[in-house]
């Protein structure tokens, strides 16, 4: 198992992480002996980095990640958890929520502590609140060991936020489709640059960048017809010296032999490689249907039509080829009320929009593309 030095913190951690947010599942419950099996066999292959949060599994993750860790020797495994902050109102509910993960991990420390999913809002009520400086006596009094956060947010947000103190590590999403999206590589470099190891979420975009229609698969398939598609993904992420841990949340025990194999000899892309990949991403961008830039003001819609979101969808849809990669957007976080069938064809969207977009046109596009549900390409 690859393993990467943290100098900063003077340890060293698996370069691939378990993260604990896709175990299988029974019933909307955690499949508990299948993904005790997938634990076991990580950690046996040298996998040392546990990744779980307050909110995964309905709150199901930290209870079963303790139970499994509990027959392992706890000073040989680095576990990392979360502060839910949308849920931090005072100090006090910081404190209630901590002593409640520890019981449910059934540790007396944490390794890893993150405030979970910042951004500008988040980060300002949790200075306000002084929860901040309650980590930082968490680690004093040490509770934790390490303190860092997790990020969603503008390059800008993100900056400030690692400028304000000497934190010992932080998390972003980074993968090849996203290098300019959030902290992107603009804030890996400033990572870089100050030294603060870095760990990466969403690898492979959620899965998106695991499978593509049969154009794009024979073009990695020409690279390696032994090697995934999703394991380029990871390397990828892991070419960049600073990326100690990269996260996979794993359902199937498939996927984790998959990842053991990928960093079980790891090497970084070479240059036919990533030229390949390169093309990839190009490729996928020449797929966008819709320019809009999200800016929102064609909104709020007379109709109630969701219109920025209806174009995110479409072009998602049209990037990867495929409707489940959707269909929970489509149906669940814009659903009937917001969806482009709803349109009234009043133009006011039109005036407004900075883009001069043909909204009114393209979305009975949106509508006509997203009710077929199935590969477009």
């Amino acid at each position: 198992m690859e393993k990467r030095r943290l100098e900063k913190l003077g340890i060293d951690v698996s370069l691939l992480g378990f993260g604990c947010m896709r175990f299988p599942t029974v019933d909307g419950k955690i499949n508990e002996p299948e993904a005790e099996k997938m634990l076991d066999k990580a950690i046996a292959a040298g996998v040392n980095y546990i990744d779980t949060a307050y909110p995964y599994h309905n709150g199901e993750s930290e209870p079963f990640v303790g139970k499994v860790l509990k027959k392992y020797d706890r000073s040989s495994l680095y576990l990392a958890t979360k502060l839910p902050v949308w849920a931090v109102n005072s100090v006090e509910d910081a404190k209630r929520i901590f002593e409640e993960q520890l019981t449910r991990l059934q540790t007396d420390y944490i390794d890893f502590y993150l405030l979970h999913a910042m951004g500008k809002e988040k980060w300002d009520k949790m200075l306000q609140l002084g929860v901040v400086d309650f980590c930082k006596q968490l680690k004093a009094d040490g509770k934790i060991k390490y303190l860092g956060f997790s990020f969603h947010d503008s390059y800008e947000v993100f900056e400030e936020m690692i400028n304000y103190m000497d934190w010992d590590f932080c998390q972003i999403q980074f993968n090849y489709m996203d290098e300019h999206e959030q902290a992107g590589i603009r804030g890996y470099k400033l990572t870089e640059e100050k030294q603060i190891p870095l760990i990466i979420m969403e690898p492979i975009k959620g899965g998106s960048l695991a499978s593509y229609a049969d154009d794009l698969t024979e073009k990695f398939r020409a690279l390696d017809p032994e090697a995934s598609t999703a394991s380029y993904a990871l390397r990828w992420v892991g070419t960049f010296p600073n990326v100690k841990v990269i996260l996979s949340g794993m359902s199937t025990m498939e996927q984790v032999e998959d990842n053991l194999k990928t960093f079980a000899q790891f090497k970084p892309l070479n240059d036919k490689e990533q030229a390949t990949i390169k093309e990839v991403v190009e490729i996928l961008n020449s797929r966008v249907q819709s320019g809009c830039t999200g800016c929102r003001y064609c909104m709020p819609c007379p109709a109630g039509v969701n219109i920025p979101g209806n174009f995110r969808v479409w072009n998602t849809y049209h990037m990867y080829q495929n409707y489940n990669r959707v269909s929970w957007s489509w149906e669940k976080e814009i659903g009937e009320e917001g969806q482009a069938k709803n349109c009234i064809q009043c133009g006011k969207c039109e005036k407004a929009c900075p883009q001069k977009l043909s909204i009114r046109e393209d979305l009975k596009k949106v509508q006509a593309d997203l009710d077929k549900k199935e590969m477009i390409y």
